[in-house]
């Protein structure tokens, strides 16, 4: 079986503050195989974001990744210096970000943007930097592009800086694209072509993709595999079928049973108790423990007292839960 192209194993990222150390990122791994689309997935604030921001080196201060390896073609990102993780960024490894509006510059032009990712790791100027500017925003469905390479990003809508975004992220046509929340704010129309883009640019170029999204529709139509996350740590990992047809963790199943399904009324939608605890100061054993059902109607006690680990229960199928471990004395 060929090498991951990525692995991310046990990477512990904390942000030291006032009130204490909050463990952001706290002993996640995972891996991504080339060509395939790997989905994070959780509510927001379990760390999902700054795990990308980890595997691009761009944790801001007072963050700090503690612990762990990223390993992408076998090279430990966290061991490059400066320099040798800028090159990295933009020719091998892109991201997407949530917020295409703040993300680009509002100074510059949208094509002067795209052209200096060229100028940059290619070292092409001038003109032939602004015609490629020019063929990326054609390639990514902008109309009349050597009009919109002219624009500044308040001329555009959101959708249509979102594309700018992944011009930018693809111009150097990365082996890994991470696309942190790419559809946030934007209606369900723009959402449906900007997801057809990165699916169709995908198959393309033959990029893997992380994709970090708390929408489940989103997952279940792009993506191979799935990780969830709570409270910084990955608690079922599997592929997208085995995820929606036989969710093992409590979590999970929550997060599933939320969803409206078209066709079906039912006088009220499943909630998750509670909210995701504090990341400075984490529940004793399971983290999701004080909103677990399962818990508390099988009377585990274990769930309050042991923070279970990240186990694999069938092939290609792993949980962080004590309803699976044997280690569990009442399992």
């Amino acid at each position: 079986m060929p090498a991951p192209l990525l692995e991310v194993q046990n990477l512990q990222t904390y942000f030291y503050t006032r009130d204490g150390v909050a463990k952001a990122v706290d002993g996640v791994s995972f891996h991504v195989n080339k060509g395939e689309v790997l989905g994070i997935v959780g509510e927001s604030g379990c760390g999902k974001s700054i795990t990308s921001l980890s595997i691009m080196r761009l944790i801001p201060k007072p963050g700090k990744i503690e612990n762990g390896k990223i390993l992408f073609n076998g090279v430990n990102l966290l061991d490059l210096n400066k320099a040798e993780i800028t090159k990295m960024r933009g020719q091998k490894i892109s991201m997407i970000f949530q917020q295409p509006t703040g993300s680009l510059n509002p100074v510059y032009m949208a094509g002067a943007q795209i052209s200096e990712v060229f100028e940059l790791h290619k070292n092409i100027k001038g003109k032939l930097g602004h015609e490629k500017a020019v063929e990326m925003l054609r390639k990514v469905g902008i109309p009349d592009p050597e009009r919109r390479a002219k624009a500044y990003p308040h001329e555009m809508s959101g959708g249509m800086a979102q594309r700018v975004m992944i011009a930018m992220a693809l111009s150097l046509q990365p082996e890994l694209l991470i696309a942190d929340e790419p559809t946030t704010a934007l209606d369900v129309t723009i959402q449906a072509q900007i997801l057809d883009l990165m699916r169709g640019l995908q198959r393309e170029l033959g990029s893997a993709i992380i994709l970090i999204t708390h929408d489940l529709g989103v997952v279940a139509e792009m993506c191979d595999r799935v990780a969830v996350m709570y409270a910084g740590q990955v608690v079922e990992e599997t592929d997208v079928r085995t995820l929606f047809r036989n969710p093992k963790h409590p979590y999970t199943q929550g997060l599933i049973g939320s969803i409206p399904i078209l066709g079906q009324v039912k006088d009220e939608l499943e909630v998750i108790p509670g909210v995701v605890p504090n990341l400075i100061n984490l529940p004793q054993g399971c983290r999701f423990a004080p909103r677990c059902k399962a818990r508390t109607e099988q009377n585990l006690t274990i769930c309050s007292e042991q923070a279970p680990q990240l186990i694999q229960i069938e092939t290609n199928h792993k949980v962080r839960c004590w309803l699976y471990d044997s280690a569990n004395p009442t399992a």
